[in-house]
């Protein structure tokens, strides 16, 4: 099951452009009923990997502006490592409902934005003035948010490189694969060493990303990028609601002590 999980999440990035953990986690854990956790630091993992492929290409082609690649690690690499320490927190105070809670919202309000950004019509590149500075701020809750979440880096980076940057739309896919590979490297790196990793899963996902990215590069050409990328935006947001109905019915459910008791036996 994690092969085909693996291709389709593989199959989805290539076609669509969205971030690898963005669509790893909530399947992790909705469909193979992994840990939150787990789930996160499997997803920066497998991001790292999908984009430690693709980084190379970008570099040769010049799509990554260093200086403005520059100004977002300043704030993204601190982000990061917060977000992961936080997670490990939650995890040892043993709160994963409020991590599902919290993944929950990120995908509500990523999705959302997202869905709403599809409606802006487009803007000239030419018009948006340089304001690459302003990206050490914006991206510090945005390592923070892949940190915690492994969502947001592919996302809400390029949202804020086509807003903030005169770049070229090449430029701001490459800068921004560039990003999400750091972070994703750095955060996986911080999760690795804490009791939150699955390397058979992990190696399932690859295998299963390999053909799916090669399948995916093939039927590009014939499958529009916006409709299908609008449709998964639909649905991560059904999926974000899912992880906040779950949530309130673990709450408000008599046995909540023990599925908290199930879950840390799972972890272990």
């Amino acid at each position: 099951m994690a092969y085909l999980i693996g291709l389709i999440i593989a199959l989805f990035i290539t076609l669509t452009g969205v971030g690898a953990g963005t669509i790893t986690v909530p399947i992790l854990v909705l469909f193979l009923g992994v840990p939150a956790p787990i789930a996160v630091t499997t997803g920066l993992m497998f991001a790292a990997v999908v984009k430690m492929i693709l980084v190379p290409a970008q570099i040769v082609r010049g799509n990554v502006a260093w200086r403005t690649l520059g100004y977002m690690l300043l704030g993204g690499i601190p982000g990061v490592l917060i977000g992961s320490f936080f997670l490990k927190h939650l995890v040892t105070a043993g709160s994963e409902n409020v991590i599902n809670a919290i993944l929950g919202v990120i995908l509500v309000s990523t999705a959302s934005w997202q869905i709403l950004c599809s409606f802006r019509p487009m803007r000239q590149r030419s018009d948006v003035k340089d304001r690459s500075s302003w990206l050490s701020w914006l991206m510090f809750p945005v390592g923070a948010e892949v940190g915690f979440s492994s969502a947001g880096a592919g996302a809400l980076g390029s949202a804020a490189l086509l807003s903030l940057t005169p770049l070229a739309p090449a430029q701001v896919v490459g800068t921004d694969i560039a990003f999400g590979f750091v972070v994703s490297l750095i955060g996986s790196g911080a999760h690795w060493f804490a009791p939150l990793s699955d390397a058979t899963l992990l190696v399932h996902l690859i295998v299963g990303g390999v053909a799916g990215a090669t399948a995916g590069t093939m039927l590009s050409t014939r499958i529009p990028r916006r409709p299908l990328r609008f449709a998964l935006w639909i649905w991560l947001l059904v999926l974000g609601g899912q992880f906040l109905f779950n949530s309130y019915k673990l709450w408000t459910s008599p046995s909540k002590d023990s599925a908290h008791h199930f879950t840390a036996a799972r972890m272990k």
